[in-house]
């Protein structure tokens, strides 16, 4: 194969790659291809830099302005409300409809009053343009109104913390206890893979010693199912069972999914 259509398939790919992961950086990529010549002198490392520059210029301070214009908005955080890691504002995935975050504040609320100092922490949102694109590997984050939230943990000592298992906030379970139904098992039996795929993607695992707090996790549930702008709620059905909350908002999202006992995904 040509040298030159190696490189086109290799610039394809990378285009592509950043367009999933990041919605706009597929098109930053193209802008440095047009900007940066390969006469110039350190061709490569310009390009790099030039990349790096106008990503970050882009994602913290063009695109949350532009936004509002596709109907979402950025999630600022704060000590009641805050996204686990940096990756997910970097990659532009803190994106929601404005009444999505005035919910979250909401909830935030009245997780502070029911366990002082604990705050809702959010995974990935959705992206901040386009009603119907996917953000990848989620089914449904792509119109503004869900969001992945963070269970609460305790730590050694019993005290409930801000702190998650894994470095992306994913892939470290509740398993269901032997007297629990096991749907994880039930989705794989039947072929669905996929299911528990997310135990792959924790980017790492941290805070080895903290322990799935039912009480707090319990509450946070509560504050969500009781705000009347959520309309549907995810976890696996082991823990709306041993949480003992009775919703029909709480519902299965079905074994074409992943798991959902190492996170709640709420929608408007």
């Amino acid at each position: 194969m040509p040298i030159k259509l190696i490189k086109l398939f290799l610039k394809i790919f990378i285009f592509c790659l950043l367009t999933i992961v990041t919605q706009v950086g597929g098109i930053i990529y193209i802008l440095v291809e047009i900007s940066i010549k390969k006469n110039q002198s350190k061709y490569r490392l310009k390009k790099l830099g030039f990349f790096i520059t106008t990503y970050l210029i882009a994602t913290f301070l063009v695109v949350p302005n532009i936004a509002p214009l596709f109907g979402r908005e950025k999630i600022k955080d704060s000590s009641e409300l805050k996204a686990h890691n940096f990756l997910t504002k970097l990659m532009n995935r803190d994106y929601v409809k404005p009444q999505l975050i005035t919910t979250l504040k909401d909830i935030a609320n009245s997780i502070q009053k029911s366990n002082p100092g604990i705050a809702v922490v959010y995974l990935d949102a959705n992206f901040p343009f386009i009603d119907g694109f996917p953000l990848i590997p989620h089914h449904s984050h792509n119109d503004g109104k869900k969001i992945d939230i963070s269970f609460i943990y305790k730590d050694q000592n019993h005290k409930i913390t801000n702190k998650k298992p894994t470095i992306s906030g994913y892939g470290v379970f509740e398993n269901p206890l032997k007297t629990e139904y096991h749907q994880t098992e039930k989705c794989k039996q039947i072929g669905y893979w996929q299911y528990d795929i997310t135990k792959y993607v924790t980017f790492g695992t941290i805070n080895n010693g903290l322990k799935f707090s039912k009480k707090a996790t319990k509450d946070l549930l509560l504050s969500i199912v009781n705000h009347k702008q959520i309309s549907t709620i995810f976890i696996e059905p082991h823990l709306k069972n041993r949480l003992k909350i009775l919703s029909n908002k709480i519902r299965f999202h079905g074994c074409r999914a992943v798991r959902h006992d190492d996170h709640i995904h709420i929608q408007l």
